[in-house]
This record gives structure tokens, C-alpha cells and sequence, in this order.
């Protein structure tokens, strides 16, 4: 359960009264308070717990530091003309309901990749469906979004309808696709049936090897593919990798397009640029920017190799989506960009959303204050409590990127919200929280049953993640209770804090 945003009101829960939580655990030392800990912990072997609950109450904790965090999943990207079937695979494939199934216009998608698995292989995919229709240059454009796609991807599936056979557009898509140096699986989809399987070997005319023959819809085929999906990824991602400890601290800049990333970045590299980077690889490979800001040096990430090609405006959304979550994987904080002189827009709200999603701690940096009237102002602090209500938590920075007022204001709301999401709780000072809290303010009952927190612990930072073992279901108003007053308590400005529970059964309980 992340911190973000009430469903409704009506679930939220009310404390009645004041408390002193606060005092209580100020007044406690650490040896009482870990050893109330121990005793809880103790507890719990009446309760039927599993191997993942031992690991994590043995003490496993994910720092985001491991080998691990080093490396990031292969990527697979989906491409091909509208209609071929695109976005029911990627649904086949994550075994869900996630991607946007029609190809028509003005059908807003907020992401563009997924995590995926495949007999125990974690990978990526990068989803490429949505185009807007156009009976001219339509070809032209799905190479174009395909080709963004690719760049950032190990391997590609490229998807066509089997039983309309070879269009211009397919060719189109495979011209592009014969330039990059990447593993290349052609899929005949809409195959569901052994009748149509000629179809598929008509797709043998493309000149891309053997072509997989599926039935997205039914499921026909796919297992099969997946197995060469696998056999063609990487272990880990070349294209994405990035070092994820040491050195500089990472910073994703993100905002929709004209809100002043640009102009901000070249404001504070100036003169004070130490040095470009540019990696290994290919000419369009990414260049991150080392900035000295504050006495020292930080690495504003950019985003894996992707271009924008002027003519690419039907792909703008495509592109800012993927350009952003690109960012944001590499990243270890996001500054989000808004521009005070216009409204807050859908499209604000959906790249806010991306970066909660993602994890990363943040800053809000809000563009253009010095161009803001007194009018305007009284509007922005409406909408700042009405629409960016759930990220309350995030450091707020008025600035100007054109004119650099206020950027000397960026590094400390910066180090906040990293100390922040690096932050861990002592096992003992939680509980005593835990234990403090629900002693003034009890779960409500609920069916004659009042659910019970045995025992809390923190399984990771970057960002902060609790569990909660519990007698019974919380309810989601009682969790954001809880979350509030761990905010209130311990801090957590700039990182988004997750609290999940583990409902338990005692032992020989039927």
C-alpha cells in the first residue's frame, strides 16, 4: 500500500482525540525499545509463518545497494503496423490486462513498458500500440516510433497479421529493423488454427528468419515464442545498464515537453560543466551531464540513447513517456519540472504519477515563478492543494530555469529527499512506534474482529518498505493512518514509504 492518493473519503480513518506518541518514544531508549522488539518477535512462532516471512524477520534487508541493483532486466520491445494484434500479446504475455487494446485515436495510454516473466526470466517489454489513424504516411510513422522504441530495447518482436499477409507498412518497419544490430523475432499473429499455419510461412518473404506463428487471442503459439524470447535476451540489459551505486548521485529531469528541462539543465551546467560523458557504443548512445551544484558533483542521467526526429510529432506522447520512464529507471531522484505560468495539465499529472511509480525519491521544482501574478498565484496554491495533494511529502523548489534564481535552492531539497529514501528504521524504534500508535488509536472492529499488529519491519530502503504481520486485514484508510504518522514521526520528506501487511493465521488454527 503506497502513500498515494485516498480512493474516497468515506474510507479514510479519523483518530478521535490527541495523543503522545511522539513523547512516549522520545522518553524510551533503544535497549527498551529493541527489547519490547525481541519479545513481540518472539511471538510470532504461534503463528504460521512462511520462508519468505523467516527470511524477513531473520533480519534480510535490501538496501538497493546489492549486486542486483547493479544491473536492470533485458528489454524486449513490441513493434508493427495498428491492428496486428500488438497490445493483446503484450496482455497474453503478462498473463493481465494492462495494455490499451484499440488502436484509435485519442486513446490515452499512460505507460508504455511492463515488467514481465517468463519461466522464471525477468525482462521488460516496451509496448508500441496506440497510432493515431491516417490514411497518409502511417508507414512512415510506426518506423519512426518503432525505431524509438528499438534503440532502447535488447531484442525486438516484430508482429504481423498472418492472414493479411506483407503490407507496405510491414516493410517499412523491416527496413528500419535491418539496420540495428539486435536480435530480430518475426511473429505471425491471428494464427488460430493448424488451417492457417500457411499463412504464416508466407512471412518467410520478409527475409527475418522463420516466423513464429501465434494466436494472441488464444494463447496458441506463444509459450513457444516466449522460449525464444528468452533464449535470444540478455542476462541483463546492455542497453539500459547504468552503474546504480557510487559515484554521483543520479538525478532524473522530467517534465512535460516546454516546461523547461533544456533550459534548466544548461543553466546549471554554465560554466561550471566538469565533464561529458559519453559511453561506449553507438554515436546516438547516451551523454549524461556531470554538473558540479553545491561543491559537488552530480550526474544528471539522460535516457538511453533516445532521439527525437522533428518529424516524430504524431509519436510526442510515445516519446515523452518512454524518454521518461527510460530517465526514471536510471535515476536515483526525479526533479519534476511544472510550469506555474499555465494550468497543471493531464499530462503533469500522468509524468507525476510515473515517478511515484518508479520509486525514486523527488523534488517538485516549480518553473517560471518569477513570471507568476498575484492572480495567477492565488489559482497554482489551489491547484497545488487540490491536484499534487498525494505528493505533499515532496520538497517544493520556486525557481527559475531561465534566469537561475533560486537553483542554489535545488541541492538541499535534493539531499533531503535522497537522505530520505536511503533512510532505515531500527527494527525496535518501529515497533515501539507501532505499539505506541495502536495502544491511542485501536483498529476499528470489523464483523465482531478487531485485526492485531504483531510485529513491524523495514525489508528495504531506496525507497523505505514496511511489513506489517497482522491477525487480519487492515483496512486501506487504517494503512494510510499509519503511513501519515510514520511520515509525521520519522520524517520521509522527498521519498514515497510503502506499507504492506501480511495477514497470519495462529498455529493449528482451522
Amino acid at each position: 500500500m503506497s502513500d498515494f492518493p485516498a480512493n474516497a473519503a468515506e474510507d479514510e480513518y479519523t483518530p478521535t482525540g490527541t495523543d503522545k506518541v511522539a513523547e512516549h518514544l522520545a522518553a524510551m531508549d533503544d535497549a527498551e525499545a529493541e527489547e519490547r522488539a525481541a519479545a513481540l518477535l518472539a511471538g510470532l512462532a504461534d503463528y504460521e509463518l512462511d520462508e519468505a516471512d523467516a527470511a524477513l524477520l531473520a533480519g534480510e534487508y535490501d538496501d538497493g545497494t546489492g549486486e542486483g541493483a547493479l544491473r536492470q532486466d533485458p528489454v524486449l520491445a513490441i513493434v508493427g503496423r495498428p491492428n496486428v494484434g500488438k497490445s493483446t500479446l503484450v496482455n497474453r504475455i503478462l498473463g493481465r490486462r494492462e495494455a490499451v487494446v484499440e488502436d484509435t485515436p485519442g486513446v490515452t495510454r499512460d505507460r508504455v513498458t511492463y515488467p514481465a516473466e517468463w519461466n522464471g526470466r525477468n525482462f521488460t517489454l516496451v509496448d508500441t500500440g496506440g497510432w493515431e489513424h491516417d490514411a497518409r504516411g502511417i508507414h512512415a510513422r510506426v518506423a519512426d516510433q518503432a525505431e524509438v522504441a528499438v534503440e532502447m530495447a535488447d531484442a525486438v518482436l516484430l508482429v504481423v497479421d498472418a492472414t493479411v499477409g506483407i503490407t507496405a507498412t510491414d516493410e517499412a518497419v523491416v527496413r528500419m529493423l535491418r539496420r540495428v544490430k539486435k536480435p530480430i523475432i518475426l511473429v505471425g499473429n491471428k494464427v488460430d488454427n493448424e488451417a492457417q499455419e500457411a499463412d504464416a510461412h508466407e512471412l518467410w518473404g520478409l527475409g527475418l528468419g522463420e516466423p513464429y506463428p501465434v494466436s494472441s487471442v488464444h494463447g496458441r503459439g506463444v509459450a513457444d515464442l516466449l522460449d525464444k524470447v528468452v533464449e535470444v535476451l540478455p542476462e541483463f540489459s546492455a542497453v539500459a545498464g547504468v552503474e546504480r551505486t557510487g559515484g554521483p548521485r543520479r538525478v532524473a529531469l522530467i517534465g512535460r515537453p516546454n516546461v523547461g528541462k533544456s533550459s534548466l539543465l544548461n543553466k546549471l551546467a554554465g560554466s561550471e560543466r566538469v565533464v561529458v560523458d559519453p559511453m561506449a557504443g553507438t554515436t546516438r548512445d547516451p551523454v549524461d551531464e556531470f554538473i558540479e551544484l553545491g561543491g559537488r558533483t552530480w550526474r544528471f542521467v539522460d535516457t538511453a540513447g533516445i532521439r527525437r526526429r522533428q518529424h516524430m510529432a504524431q509519436g510526442a506522447d510515445f516519446y515523452a513517456s518512454l524518454r521518461t520512464q527510460a530517465a526514471l529507471e536510471k535515476a536515483e531522484v526525479a526533479v519534476v519540472l511544472l510550469a506555474v505560468d499555465e494550468v497543471l495539465s493531464e499530462q503533469d499529472v500522468r509524468i507525476l504519477q510515473l515517478a511515484i511509480d518508479s520509486g525514486r525519491a523527488m523534488v517538485l521544482a516549480f518553473n517560471k515563478w518569477d513570471l507568476l501574478d498575484d492572480e495567477r498565484r492565488r489559482y497554482l496554491e489551489r491547484e497545488i492543494d487540490q491536484d499534487l495533494a498525494h505528493v505533499a511529502w515532496a520538497p517544493r523548489v520556486n525557481m527559475s530555469a531561465k534566469t537561475g534564481w533560486h537553483k542554489d535552492r535545488l541541492v538541499p531539497a535534493l539531499d533531503l529527499a535522497l537522505e530520505n529514501w536511503d533512510k532505515r528504521i531500527p527494527t525496535g524504534r518501529l515497533n515501539a512506534f507501532l505499539g505506541e500508535l495502536v495502544a491511542a488509536h485501536p483498529h476499528p472492529v470489523r464483523g465482531g474482529k478487531q485485526p492485531r499488529i504483531l510485529f513491524g519491519t523495514q525489508a528495504s530502503s531506496r525507497p523505505p518498505k514496511f511489513v506489517l504481520f497482522t491477525t487480519g486485514f487492515l483496512d486501506p484508510g487504517y494503512r494510510r493512518f499509519i503511513t501519515r504518522r510514520l511520515r509525521e514521526t520519522f520524517g520521509f520528506e522527498g521519498t514515497p514509504i510503502d506499507v504492506s501487511m501480511r495477514v497470519r493465521e495462529k498455529r493449528g488454527k482451522k
